[in-house]
């Protein structure tokens, strides 16, 4: 007798009648009804959180910002949460919404105290208070509700943070571009005060030339007005003797000139007598009948005579006007003189004092060409100092930010939120369901092989009575579990996929993964029961539970206590878990796919020795197998 003929025996044995096709068909339903009713329950519970009741409230009452704009955060971050339509929010009062977290109205409730705008807002004035919200849940409610609440208030903290942190940065960026205004104006100022530098410099320098020029002068002049003064010190004493003299002249000269009118007028007298005698001649010599021609002889030799007295007339005359003009010109002088005297004492003041003040004009001419020599220098210095405020303000004003608007706007946004996540995902489950499959169907598959074996009898009594080999009979009673194995995942798959909606990135190697995965979990159960007969239903029970909390089906595997590990590497549904993640999600074949195969390879060919040992002992009938102690 074969292994498939002992395989078709027990299923024949199975179908005969209504109640066990019936049987049959339950137990190929196990798994389908296990996993796809709790994948289907669980499909996208985050996507439905809209329809979880959410309590929120606010006694924010508002406050200003460093600008004097009236704000009220606490109001803003409330209408916000109500129009987002996350959760089933419901805006209360404070007790409403305690009482109602209390009652399980609602599932938790995120509250905004009073100050809360007036602490978010206390960085931008320099009073810095932390602000706070509070979170209320109950875990008696739903422990996951807490859980979800709990990551909601601090996405609430972080978008108010960053929203208040942008704002900040904003106002932040705002004053390095007035200070970018200020310094520029500044920058502009020190170029034109270096300009003016360069100009004063020069102007400086000339002053400076004009200094030294004037010192030089005005020792010059000093020298000449203190030889001036000395030259003329004994001057009024010089000019009162020159006035006294001119005065003595003037009255000589008038006298002479006094005595050349006398003169004058007596020679006139004279010529006027010579005159009168011509004519007197003239007639005399007419009326005693001297010829005319006579006459005119007489009186031209006559004027021949004469011609000496009137030449001494003349010069006499000549001599009396120029000698008048001496009198005249001596009088002045003499005037002049006594003016001269009179003035000389002040002219002489006057040149002692020009010579005193040449002296204090060279002194200052001197301090005032060393003063402008410390000039010219401070003035090099201050022309260099300029020129390094101008050069330092042009270079420190291209280190100072000055961002446009869309630009300051996304450097704020990025200091309040400087750090972002770039998903890249090897391979995504999609959803919550998703994620959760390859558990679920693993631990349906194990589920759906322990319950084959509540009517099927793992080794088959009629073949062992016949003498047939341990191996077929052990190979003979697994095969028909492994073919309603094999049922039961193709209708879970199809269930799964076209029903429920998960969506598996590679399906062929999945199903052929799956189909080996009961394969394996069919033989261990079937070897567990072959061996151990009634307690190996109790023994499989066990595995069950001991694969539950090491295989890693929800939390990473790393996560269970370290006790657990070694129960992780042994036992097969964390590889069959493990094999499903791989095809479901990226579909690649890799080598530790082919490690997952390799272990459940190992466990299918274990269970298969595992039974065919149990065949060869129940070759030998004893009395506990005719009538066990305990029957399941």
């Amino acid at each position: 007798m074969n292994a498939f003929r002992i395989a078709r025996n027990e299923l024949r044995r199975l179908s005969t009648g209504t109640l066990p096709k019936l049987a049959l068909v339950a137990l190929v339903l196990v798994p389908l009804l296990y996993a796809s009713f709790y994948l289907y329950a669980n499909y996208d519970p985050y996507g439905r959180l809209d329809k979880l009741p959410a309590a929120v409230f606010t006694s924010d009452t508002g406050a200003k910002d460093s600008s004097g704009h009236e704000r009220n955060v606490g109001r803003e971050v409330t209408d916000e949460l109500v129009k987002s339509g996350t959760f089933q929010w419901h805006e209360v009062s404070e007790q409403d919404a305690r009482d109602g977290v209390r009652d399980d109205k609602y599932s938790f409730a995120i509250g905004i105290p009073s100050g809360f705008s007036a602490a978010l807002l206390s960085v931008g004035n320099f009073q810095p208070q932390q602000a706070t919200i509070t979170l209320t849940t109950n875990d008696a409610n739903n422990y996951l509700s807490g859980t979800i609440a709990k990551q909601v208030a601090e996405q609430v903290r972080k978008t108010i943070a960053e929203k208040v942190g942008s704002e900040a940065a904003d106002r932040f960026l705002v004053g390095f571009s007035t200070i970018y205004a200020k310094t520029q104006e500044a920058a502009t100022g020190a170029a034109q005060l270096a300009d003016g530098a360069t100009q004063l410099k020069t102007g400086q320098q000339k002053l400076a030339d004009g200094a030294a020029k004037l010192a030089d002068g005005s020792s010059t002049l000093a020298t000449g007005l203190s030889t001036l003064k000395s030259a003329t010190a004994d001057l009024p004493s010089q000019t009162q003797k020159l006035a006294s003299g001119a005065s003595q002249v003037a009255t000589g000269d008038q006298k002479v000139a006094d005595a050349a009118s006398i003169a004058a007028t007596a020679s006139s007298d004279i010529q006027g007598k010579l005159d009168s005698y011509r004519t007197q001649l003239q007639t005399d010599l007419r009326d005693a009948g001297v010829p005319d021609a006579q006459v005119q002889a007489i009186l031209a030799k006559a004027d021949q005579l004469r011609s000496p007295v009137d030449q001494a007339n003349g010069k006499i005359q000549q001599a009396n006007g120029d000698l008048a003009k001496l009198a005249d010109g001596a009088r002045q002088v003499s005037d002049g003189a006594a003016k001269l005297a009179a003035a000389s004492p002040q002219l002489a003041s006057g040149i002692a004092q020009a010579s005193d003040g040449a002296n204090q004009l060279r002194d200052g001419a001197s301090q005032l060409n060393d003063g402008e020599k410390t000039a010219v220098t401070g003035t090099n210095q201050l022309a260099d100092g300029a020129v390094k405020l101008r050069d330092g303000l042009a270079a420190g004003l291209q280190q100072i930010p000055n961002p446009d608007d869309p630009t300051r706007n996304a450097t704020a946004n990025t200091i309040a939120d400087p750090v972002a996540v770039n998903a890249n995902g090897e391979a995504s489950a999609g959803t919550y369901g998703a994620g959760l499959a390859p558990f679920f169907i693993s631990l349906a598959t194990w589920i759906g092989a322990f319950v084959l074996f509540l009517i099927l009898r793992p080794l088959s009594t009629r073949a062992l009575t016949a003498g047939a080999a341990p191996f077929r009979v052990a190979v003979g009673g697994w095969l028909s579990s492994a073919l309603l194995g094999i049922a039961q995942v193709v209708v879970l798959f199809g269930a799964v996929t076209w029903l429920v909606g998960i969506h598996i990135a590679h399906p062929l190697p999945a199903i052929g993964f799956a189909v080996l995965v009961s394969l394996t979990f069919t033989s261990v159960v079937h070897a567990l029961n072959a061996f151990f007969g009634a307690v190996g239903k109790f023994l499989g029970l066990v595995l069950l539970v001991l694969q539950l909390v090491s295989a890693g089906g929800t939390f990473p595997w790393q996560t269970i206590p370290d006790a657990l590990y070694p129960l992780h590497v042994v036992l097969p549904m964390g590889y069959a878990i493990d094999g499903f993640r791989h095809l479901f999600y990226s579909g690649a074949t890799t080598t530790q796919l082919l490690g997952d195969v390799g272990v459940l390879l190992a466990y299918l060919v274990g269970g298969i020795l595992v039974s065919t040992l149990a065949a060869r002992k129940r070759r030998v009938w004893t009395v506990s197998a005719l009538k066990p102690e305990l029957s399941l």
